[in-house]
């Protein structure tokens, strides 16, 4: 009698336990793919997953205040490693892709690699992600530098937290222009809406993206699972048709 009441108090914290969804805390440039990555992988094994979409900064910001987030996609290493540093993944993070930039326009203005379309009168606002949160907002100002063109280019910059609301500022027309990242143009909900050019890798440094397990989980075991999902050949296939470059993991 005894056991079968503690299997009756028990029984709705195992179903509770069965039905928490896995929650990826993922950084904006990803929030695409990551549909893609959710689908495959609750196919796969059958573990509902909760994706929060921000600035790889927000989210870190978020998760040293104590959010309930499982596993952490960047944009970058180093947001991922100052959780690491400060007691708070599971491990340490490795790269599960590198992304790239892409200028996209949704009007008919010419886009050539000389980027004069930057100084056209028509281009009246720029989109970018901001820098001191996003890492695709930092890699586009480094690409400015490079290419000389930051001090032409700044007072038409307007800024977005995160590449998602640069994409807004693109799509609704508030920007002529803007960097995001090629992942996004690559979506089929989004291919055929205007055009777009890829930016030279070396203006910029490799967007290298981190994945970790954030030690606050709950679903450790699940968790893993979604990491060792990250390595196989079907979400690299993923990753690839979304414009990242695979990284060994």
């Amino acid at each position: 009698m005894k056991k079968l009441i503690l299997c009756l108090l028990l029984l709705p914290v195992t179903l509770l336990a069965q039905t928490q969804p896995l929650r990826v805390a993922v950084a904006a440039n990803a929030q695409f793919v990551m549909e893609q990555l959710k689908t495959a992988f609750q196919k796969k094994t059958g573990i509902q997953v909760e994706s929060i979409v921000n600035s790889s900064g927000k989210l870190t910001t978020q998760i040293q205040q104590g959010a309930p987030y499982d596993v952490f996609l960047s944009a970058d290493m180093e947001y991922p490693q100052t959780l690491h540093k400060h007691g708070l993944t599971v491990a340490a993070p490795i790269v599960y892709a590198y992304g790239s930039l892409v200028l996209w326009t949704l009007s008919d203005l010419p886009l050539t690699a000389d980027l004069k379309v930057l100084s056209d009168p028509a281009v009246r606002h720029v989109a970018m992600a901001n820098p001191a949160t996003a890492p695709y907002g930092e890699a586009a100002v480094s690409f400015l530098k490079s290419q000389k063109l930051l001090d032409l280019v700044q007072p038409k910059i307007v800024y977005g937290e995160s590449i998602a609301q640069v994409n807004q500022y693109i799509l609704s027309g508030a920007a002529e222009i803007g960097f995001t990242a090629k992942s996004v143009v690559l979506d089929p909900g989004l291919a055929k809406r205007g055009h777009w050019i890829d930016l030279p890798t070396t203006g910029y440094s490799p967007i290298a993206q981190g994945v970790v397990v954030l030690k606050r989980t709950s679903l450790t075991k699940e968790a893993r699972q979604f990491m060792e999902f990250l390595r196989s050949p079907a979400a690299r296939r993923i990753l690839q048709q979304f414009g990242y470059r695979s990284a060994n993991i």
